[in-house]
């Protein structure tokens, strides 16, 4: 018979109130973005007040370690889940802040009926309302009177009885005797088996991701700085969105004195926002590039003491492996490290946000530039490479599903063939000519232009410094600078006026960047029209489509842009060729775009 690995309690939720208080268990801390909405704390209270169950928690008690001195100590309880109704709780009834997940500072003030003991999320005509408690933090502030509330409450409702709302106040106030079940895993399990129960509890619902656990994990260790750590990446994280938080963090006096605060003090200046990381971000590229490794179980493992080979945990593991990652964090924060980074994604084409495709190919890139910066590879060779991986995962997909598989494979092969080897045989496997002259074309056969193959599109047309769709002196830079739309080379109403829908109008293929002047005077006009008209303009007619006047420079714009020949004779009836033929011509300006990279 399997021994049973758990115990069941059910504390009310007030201990569980001063075990956060008193800093017995380990959440995120405020500083973590709190990701539910106010009114999903709305209802929870509600469950409360109405004596429904509002689920288990689970912690696991860290495992007791042996100390320099031969003693063992007892380590604090990690949340496995939960975490977001603990801070919602502490929230709502002690009035803490929360940041949400634009880094902004925020109170969640959850209000109360008294007379329909009704819970809602504040606003102003509540405020406004003498009916509603605005903020029941009142109500759980042990230095307001509740008598004083309730005689308060009731001289400005005189047509409320004071019993009523005397009992019903002190019903709210008693939701913290209410019971919560609490699952505590057993201090000696394995990590093996906790990361198991971890990932089968977080299948449904709101996962707590790896890198939660990590943080909880960096968190309560605080025999190896692991809470400076954790406010370190929380911080960063922070002031990589909000430079401004930067007073708020210097505040905290005891952090503004760590390497840590004076690494990432640039930031304060900082409003560059191609690469603005969460702390998963920076958990997986410093894991990755220090480790060699990809799975961020791996990370909870070795924070644990994990040895892979002896199955063993040791003390010492654990020093080391704290000791590595806050190196990697470290240089992940460090400014040159950070905006040579940037600056290689920018020479690459890509100069604004909206133009980046999936964070991990991102993530990755970062990883290949510290892991050749470490290498002592010359910075021209780390541009050259950085660059044409990240257009190659971009490309390829690499990282869009299994990331951390991926990650794993990739910085083992680096480090097995070295880099150049490595991606020159995946540039060989993955970016073949049937690649360039069949598969990408019939990607591009698709209408979002958040496809990642129309941004890299755009990044070669930056790249190579092109004008504007008929523009003569206004690059595509500067459109995506002002972040212009993208207009369509066979107007959208044209198309649909000849019967076609939306999905055949707004095709990657169809899209151009033009000025909006351009765009407006093109209206709806066929292309054989307009066209027709630009000729004549570069014939000496009159100006009606920007300012190009000479007819071989209006051939190098539409070479520029892609256009197939012949597009002054097109009609709707040649739409489907014209598509076919410009996938065509830009996978071929990408595939030129890549190999000079």
């Amino acid at each position: 018979m399997l021994t049973q690995i758990y115990s069941v309690t059910q504390p009310p939720i007030e201990t569980l109130l001063s075990w956060v208080k008193n800093d017995e268990i380990a959440i995120p801390e405020i500083q973590r973005p709190f990701v539910w909405e106010a009114k999903k704390v709305r209802d929870l209270l509600d469950s409360l007040y109405r004596g429904y169950p509002i689920g288990y928690l689970i912690a696991w008690q860290n495992p007791n370690v042996r100390l320099k001195n031969g003693t063992h100590s007892s380590g604090k309880k990690i949340i496995i889940d939960g975490q977001q109704r603990i801070i919602a709780l502490l929230a709502s009834l002690l009035g803490r802040e929360v940041i949400n997940k634009d880094y902004q500072r925020v109170r969640i003030r959850i209000a109360f009926n008294p007379i329909e003991e009704k819970f809602e999320v504040w606003n102003t005509a509540i405020e406004k309302d003498p009916s509603w408690i605005p903020d029941i933090s009142k109500v759980f502030n042990p230095h307001v009177s509740l008598l004083g509330l309730i005689k308060s409450y009731c001289q400005t409702n005189p047509q409320v009885s004071e019993d009523k709302v005397s009992l019903t106040l002190e019903r709210l106030k008693g939701i913290t005797a209410n019971q919560i079940g609490l699952i505590e895993l057993a201090s000696d399990l394995d990590i093996e088996t906790v990361t198991e129960i971890f990932i089968r509890v977080n299948s449904t619902g709101v996962p707590l991701s790896q890198a939660d656990f990590a943080m909880s994990k960096i968190a309560v260790n605080e025999a190896y700085e692991g809470n400076i750590l954790r406010k370190a990446i929380d911080y960063f994280c922070h002031l990589a969105v909000k430079p401004e938080a930067f007073a708020l963090i210097e505040n905290d006096k005891d952090f503004a004195q760590t390497d840590f605060f004076q690494k990432m003090a640039w930031l304060r200046h900082d409003k560059e926002d191609i690469y603005d990381p969460s702390y998963t971000d920076m958990l997986r590229v410093a894991f990755t590039y220090k480790f060699q490794r990809g799975p961020l179980e791996e990370l909870v493992a070795l924070l644990s003491g994990r040895n892979f080979e002896t199955k063993q945990y040791e003390e010492q593991i654990i020093e080391e492996s704290f000791a590595k990652l806050k190196e990697g964090i470290l240089d992940f924060i460090n400014e040159t490290n950070f905006k040579n980074f940037i600056i290689i994604i920018r020479s690459a084409g890509f100069i604004d946000s909206s133009m980046i495709f999936g964070q991990n190919a991102l993530n990755f890139a970062y990883v290949l530039y510290l892991t050749l910066r470490e290498m002592h590879f010359p910075f021209a060779e780390i541009e050259r490479y950085v660059r044409r991986w990240y257009v190659m995962s971009t490309l390829t997909g690499r990282y869009s599903s299994s990331p951390e598989t991926a990650f794993d494979r990739d910085i083992r092969q680096i480090y097995s063939k070295g880099i150049q080897a490595y991606l020159d045989e995946i540039v060989r496997g993955e970016l073949s000519e049937a690649f360039w002259e069949t598969v990408l074309p019939g990607q591009m056969d698709a209408s979002s232009d958040f496809s990642p193959y129309f941004r890299v599109y755009k990044a070669a047309q930056v790249k190579r410094n092109d004008k504007g769709f008929l523009s003569r002196d206004v690059t595509v830079r500067e459109l995506i600078e002002v972040k212009s739309d993208v207009h369509h080379v066979f107007p959208k109403d044209y198309l649909k006026k000849n019967g076609f829908t939306k999905n055949q109008y707004n095709q990657i293929a169809n899209y151009v960047l033009a000025q909006t002047e351009i765009n407006l005077a093109i209206g709806n006009k066929e292309p054989s029209v307009y066209f027709k008209q630009l000729i004549e303009q570069c014939k000496g007619g009159p100006k009606v489509y920007g300012n190009i006047c000479g007819l071989e420079e209006l051939k190098e714009n539409l070479r520029d842009h892609c256009i197939p020949e012949g597009i002054e004779d097109m009609t709707y009836h040649d739409y489907p060729y014209f598509l076919k033929e410009r996938r065509i011509l830009m996978a071929r300006k990408i595939r030129n775009y890549f190999e000079n990279l």
